[in-house]
């Protein structure tokens, strides 16, 4: 018998209603952790972060919040057990609600999660045949001296310094081309290695565009054929992401989101609306991708996983190691997918 006292009822469009409580004493062993993870996080006068013994730290922080935290790690660690345990097929993030919260006391919540819905594929192996073409590409020589070019122009805005800009330089202000040249980046002995360096790094991202320009072909193909009702949940999450991406970078040009709305005359409201059919179609390949995936069997190698999961949360310190796992197996499961249908056409 499950220790959550769970109730599941169908929701719309693909959802499901997920309603039970964490028990009390699972729930109060986050205390601990949760403190020390507050303790971290708060600026108290006369103490370094994470140094303030507990009594001082609760003279700053309200109980309430040393709650919520404890119930999103509770609801965080227990989420996956509760809907294996009720065999729920669940996809995307969850909406989550907390329906009781107090010391001492069981944690109540309501969760509603998307499930795979029922997806009516065409033929997608017969279309990846038909439209994959194999990714040829070339490099003009032409190519490679442009680019050439624009590193001596580079070296040569360098080398003049402060106020110098690119349109005043000349053919008298550019480095000698010669093995010296190369040198001076740090990682060629000569001028050959440069440009064979140069042709080599033109092909893998002329070939990337390809690859890619060849993968929307084939799933648009897909898609044209395919009959799925999208559970909104999934749809509202997709809206959240690109609005998010869309503030950070606005953010990192050094503008106000707020301050970009009023130019543009709408709200956030308006972009949500704008950018929902963009949205649908997003989640609408991720779930073809998905039923593909599962009907052939098609699993990411674990020791890749392991190893871009590696990569991942040394880049990102911060990151949520489970967020990253999510994040790392289904960027290679999407992409072991699409070598699969690549490899219909060849």
């Amino acid at each position: 018998m499950s220790i959550y006292n769970v109730k599941t009822t169908k929701g719309e469009k693909s959802t499901v209603i997920i309603e039970g409580e964490i028990p009390a004493d699972v729930f109060e062993s986050y205390r601990g952790e949760c403190i020390n993870h507050l303790n971290d996080r708060v600026e108290i006068p006369g103490f370094r972060k994470g140094k303030a013994p507990e009594a001082v730290l609760f003279q700053h922080v309200p109980e309430m919040a040393l709650l919520e935290e404890m119930a999103d790690h509770a609801l965080r660690e227990n989420y996956g057990k509760i809907i294996a345990e009720e065999k729920i097929d669940a996809i995307g993030s969850p909406e989550v609600t907390i329906t009781k919260i107090a010391v001492g006391n069981a944690l109540g919540f309501k969760i509603t999660t998307a499930v795979m819905p029922d997806i009516s594929l065409p033929d997608y192996t017969k279309i990846a045949k038909e439209v994959s073409k194999k990714v040829e590409v070339v490099i003009e020589e032409k190519d490679i001296e442009d680019t050439i070019q624009a590193l001596r122009k580079e070296r040569a805005l360098t080398i003049k310094g402060d106020g110098a800009k690119m349109e005043d330089i000349t053919d008298a202000d550019l480095p000698e081309l010669n093995d010296g040249f190369a040198q001076s980046f740090g990682m060629f002995e000569n001028l050959v290695e440069l440009r064979s360096k140069i042709a080599e790094n033109m092909r893998l991202e002329k070939e990337q565009r390809e690859k890619e320009k060849n993968r929307l072909t084939i799933i648009e193909k897909i898609l044209e054929g395919t009959k799925v009702e999208i559970p909104q949940i999934l749809i509202d999450a997709e809206l959240d992401k690109m609005l998010f991406r869309m503030k950070s970078d606005i953010e990192q040009m050094g503008l106000s989101f707020e301050d970009y709305l009023t130019h543009l005359k709408k709200t956030e409201a308006d972009l949500r609306t704008e950018f929902t059919a963009d949205a649908t179609k997003r989640v609408t390949i991720e779930l073809v991708i998905h039923a593909i995936g599962t009907k052939e069997k098609i699993t990411p190698d674990a020791e890749k996983v392991e190893k871009e999961i590696g990569a991942v949360l040394e880049r990102y310190k911060d990151a949520d190691p489970q967020r990253a796992r999510v994040y790392v197996e289904s960027l290679l499961a999407s992409d072991a997918v699409f070598a699969f249908l690549e490899s219909q056409g060849k």
